[in-house]
C-alpha cells in the first residue's frame, strides 16, 4: 500500500505544481467549502423535502445519504484510518481547511455524490445532471486542494453511488405511494 501512496502524492504534487493557480485555489477551496459538514447535501435534502412535488425524492435522499454517512464517516473511516496526503509528504501544501478526521473515504465526495445519484434518478434531467456536476466539482476540489489522494475520492463515489442506487430502488417507490397516501387522506 505504500507504494500506492507514493504514487498517488507524486500525482497531487503534479497538480500542485503544474496545474494550480491563484484563480483556481480560491474556487476550489470554494467548492470545498460548500459541502463542509456535507453541508450542501443537507441543504439539497432540506429544500426537497420542502418542495411538495418532490418531497419523495428529498426522502430518499436523505436515506441515501444517511447510509452514506455511517458507512463513510463512521465506519470506514475509523476502519481504514488512512493518514491525509499533506501530512505524509511534507511537499504538498493544503488548501482550505485542514480536516480533523481520516483520509479515507471522502467525506465531502460522498456526501454530494449521495444526494446526487438520488437527483439524476429521481428527478428531471435537468436538476439531476447539474447535481451531478457540483458534486464532481466537490469531489475534483478535494484532490486539487491536497486534501484526499485520488482513491479517497473514487472510494467515496462508489459508496455513494451504492447508496444512491439503493435508496433509488428501495426507498424512493415506497415514499412516493406513502406520500400520495398521506395527500389522498388530506383531501378526503
Amino acid at each position: 500500500m505504500e507504494g500506492w501512496n507514493q504514487i498517488e502524492a507524486a500525482v497531487l504534487i503534479w497538480i500542485q505544481e503544474n496545474i494550480r493557480t491563484e484563480l483556481l485555489d480560491k474556487l476550489m477551496i470554494f467548492l470545498s467549502a460548500i459541502n463542509n459538514s456535507g453541508m450542501i447535501a443537507i441543504v439539497a435534502v432540506i429544500l426537497l423535502l420542502i418542495w411538495r412535488r418532490y418531497r419523495h425524492v428529498g426522502v430518499a435522499a436523505f436515506a441515501s445519504l444517511f447510509v452514506e454517512f455511517i458507512f463513510v464517516n463512521v465506519f470506514l473511516k475509523n476502519l481504514v484510518q488512512r493518514t491525509r496526503p499533506y501530512v505524509v509528504n511534507e511537499a504538498l501544501t493544503l488548501l482550505g481547511d485542514m480536516p480533523s478526521d481520516f483520509s479515507f473515504p471522502s467525506g465531502h465526495t460522498g456526501s454530494a455524490f449521495a444526494v446526487a445519484v438520488v437527483m439524476y434518478l429521481c428527478m428531471p434531467r435537468k436538476y439531476g445532471i447539474s447535481a451531478l456536476v457540483i458534486a464532481a466539482l466537490v469531489a475534483l476540489s478535494r484532490i486539487y486542494n491536497g486534501a484526499h489522494y485520488p482513491t479517497d475520492v473514487l472510494g467515496a463515489l462508489a459508496i455513494a453511488i451504492l447508496t444512491g442506487v439503493l435508496a433509488w430502488r428501495l426507498v424512493y417507490p415506497w415514499a412516493e405511494k406513502w406520500l400520495h397516501k398521506a395527500e389522498d387522506a388530506k383531501k378526503e
